[in-house]
């Protein structure tokens, strides 16, 4: 199945549509993004160092995230908002580690500020079983205000991948958990609206609507796929 080599994303302050290597600088000329921190710097919270993060799946670049995340905030913090936007779906364990599964764990309970350094990579491991593997790379921090009340702010993130149909290749909007078991043909298993209505396989149940997360089609995840705050 065709994929962009490169897939743009939108500024969550503007939504601009960005790529990859473009959200820094969009960022600094944003003008929603220098409202958003002229109002920062007027309130009331503290100045910290807050961690400019790339979060990407580890197999699937499509996938991608940029944070903004509170050096006083725990790991536990990062945990939380993968899980809410890109990967919870039983209540499985994770971990975060420097080196992958057999690298060094960090605990959760550790803070940004003590972690963090520009250009160091972490790993994040969701389920043990059916794993998504997450990278956490640290861009680059600043000294100032958080921009929100809460730990972390989501500065920009990647636009839905184009799935084509197997029917049709039209755009699709579905998957089939049957044929993304048991197909033998990469990408085998979208549809559109058109061909989803007498598709013949339930084996699995019935073809969800595909969401903005790597783990789509992963231990029956089916979203949200949204930011949680």
């Amino acid at each position: 199945m065709p994929r962009r080599p490169d897939n743009p994303g939108a500024c969550a302050y503007c939504g601009e549509i960005v790529t990859k290597r473009g959200v820094g600088k969009h960022l600094d000329k944003c003008s929603k993004r220098q409202e958003a921190l002229a109002s920062a710097a007027a309130s009331s919270r503290p100045v910290e160092k807050l961690w400019h993060l790339r979060v990407q799946d580890a197999y699937d670049k499509d996938f991608w995230l940029d944070l903004e995340m509170i050096g006083s905030a725990s790991l536990g913090k990062l945990d939380n908002y993968l899980r809410a936007i890109w990967l919870e779906c039983c209540g499985h364990l994770s971990m975060f580690t420097i080196g992958g599964w057999q690298g060094d764990e960090i605990a959760k309970s550790r803070k940004a500020n003590a972690v963090f350094e520009p250009g160091i990579t972490l790993r994040h491991l969701y389920d043990f079983g059916t794993t998504s593997e997450t990278d956490i790379k640290v861009v680059a921090f600043r000294e100032g205000r958080a921009t929100t009340k809460h730990p972390i702010a989501l500065l920009a993130r990647n636009r839905m991948p184009e799935m084509l149909c197997q029917e049709c290749d039209q755009p699709a909007g579905w998957l089939c958990f049957e044929c993304f078991y048991e197909a033998e043909e990469p990408g085998a298993w979208f549809l559109c609206d058109e061909h989803v209505t007498d598709h013949p396989h339930t084996e699995y149940g019935e073809p969800i609507a595909l969401v903005n997360s790597p783990r789509l089609g992963m231990c029956g995840y089916d979203g949200p796929a949204e930011p949680p705050y």
